[in-house]
């Protein structure tokens, strides 16, 4: 008999910044970079921050709508009470990256690259990120209403004490995709689900997902 395996959970490392400079949001400026800085009480909405590049950076009660944040780097940075109802990254990159106690609108990440990103504590309206590239991923206590993830490829992701509404996984390829600890109301694309590890209960939620597309037909 084959041995078991076990499903890879996220490697994310806690973030260590200390003795970061205070900052001044409103001299940013698209495609510069900032090391090592701290940005407080600060609103950077409608702002065109795109190419900008933040590196050991933290961003704390940070008002964000309609920035845009295209083919922005993030790099071992924290954003803490982040509030954008509209908030515009694709083609982003994020590595060591935490957002916690946050809420996002519309968030567009498609074809965005992360690698070691945790959520905490966050409420999501509608989160884009199609044809994303995702590696070592946790969403801890978060409320999602749309999570789409058509195209993208994704490893080591998962969820605890989570809900998302609705999950699009259309044409999206999966590893260590771990669903076990997620509230899940619907899925979309649910034949891409090789590559997911769920429980016993969702399996016989998706069952009538799984046999529509399987073609067969359940009868008492």
């Amino acid at each position: 008999m084959a041995k078991k395996t076990a499903t890879a959970a996220p490697l994310i490392d806690a973030l260590q910044l200390e003795n970061l400079a205070e900052g001044e949001a409103t001299l940013l400026r698209a495609h510069e970079s900032y090391d090592g800085q701290r940005f407080e009480t600060s609103d950077l909405s409608d702002q065109d921050l795109s190419g900008v590049s933040f590196s050991e950076c933290e961003f704390s009660d940070l008002e964000a709508n309609g920035a845009d944040f295209r083919a922005a780097t993030f790099v071992e940075t924290r954003f803490e009470k982040l509030n954008a109802p509209i908030f515009t990254a694709p083609r982003s990159r994020l590595r060591d990256v935490s957002i916690e106690g946050s809420r996002l609108g519309s968030a567009e990440f498609y074809e965005s690259t992360w690698k070691s990103v945790r959520f905490t504590h966050c409420r999501i309206g509608y989160l884009n990120l199609r044809g994303a590239h995702l590696q070592d991923l946790l969403f801890d206590d978060c409320l999602i209403d749309e999570l789409d993830l058509g195209a993208a490829t994704a490893n080591r992701v998962s969820f605890t004490n989570t809900q998302v509404n609705a999950l699009d996984l259309t044409r999206a390829t999966l590893t260590n995709f771990d669903l076990r600890a997620l509230e899940l109301r619907h899925v979309t694309g649910v034949e891409y689900l090789r590559g997911a590890t769920i429980n016993s209960y969702q399996l016989a939620e998706f069952a009538p997902m799984l046999a529509a597309h399987l073609g067969i037909v359940l009868e008492e």
